[in-house]
């Protein structure tokens, strides 16, 4: 007796955007921070998601892995990315960058929400918060820095929490510590192999 063919998933043929990729680092960063891939395994399935071109190529990079239980935020259908607040000004909160072999920023009169994702592969993402708008209590910086450097600047006033990790790199920098009554407190989380992630505060530029 035949066995039925299973109809192959249009969806697999469709061409990914840079934003589905920045999603897929976001989920293997995660998994390793959890245990759940090796550093080995994380740069090998990182390096095939820089050059993926369509969702089936994605996707085989992540069906193994409890992506329910690591905490990405997943877009909606047809989004790419995902808001759970909303902003006073009502700009698009900033909620990913991802520097390969480049650098990308993060400066100015911004928004920022609950999470950041940064990534810097052989690359550098410099993060200045002195400026942002912030509209959540507490911003979640998720850190992943592979042979790169992750600089991140953030006001006088404000909580600071840094619990990331480092191999053969440097995770850290003296801006830990309680912030005003009421600001917000910002938690960076993540790791550097072969990087640098550095959290230091300093005071916001005078208005002219």
């Amino acid at each position: 007796m035949p066995v039925p063919t299973v109809p192959a998933d249009p969806r697999s043929r469709l061409r990914a955007a840079d934003a589905d990729r920045e999603l897929v680092h976001q989920i293997l960063s995660a998994a390793m921070e959890r245990g759940s891939l090796s550093l080995s395994e994380y740069e090998e399935r990182s390096g095939k998601a820089v050059v993926a071109k369509t969702f089936g190529e994605l996707d085989e990079l992540t069906d193994d892995l409890p992506v329910g239980q690591l905490g990405v935020p997943m877009p909606f259908v047809g989004e790419t990315t995902v808001s759970r607040v909303q902003p006073a000004s009502g700009r698009s909160p900033v909620q990913n960058r991802l520097a390969l072999m480049s650098g990308v920023e993060v400066r100015g009169n911004v928004t920022v929400a609950d999470t950041l994702n940064a990534e810097a592969i052989m690359g550098a993402v410099d993060i200045d918060l002195r400026e942002a708008e912030f509209t959540a209590p507490v911003l979640t910086i998720r850190c992943a820095a592979i042979m790169g450097g992750i600089d991140i600047t953030v006001p006088p006033d404000v909580g600071v929490d840094v619990g990331g990790w480092a191999v053969m790199g440097g995770f850290g920098g003296k801006a830990s510590g309680p912030g005003a009554p009421g600001a917000p407190t910002i938690r960076v989380v993540g790791f550097a192999l072969m990087g640098a992630v550095e959290v230091k505060r300093k005071e916001r530029k005078p208005h002219s």
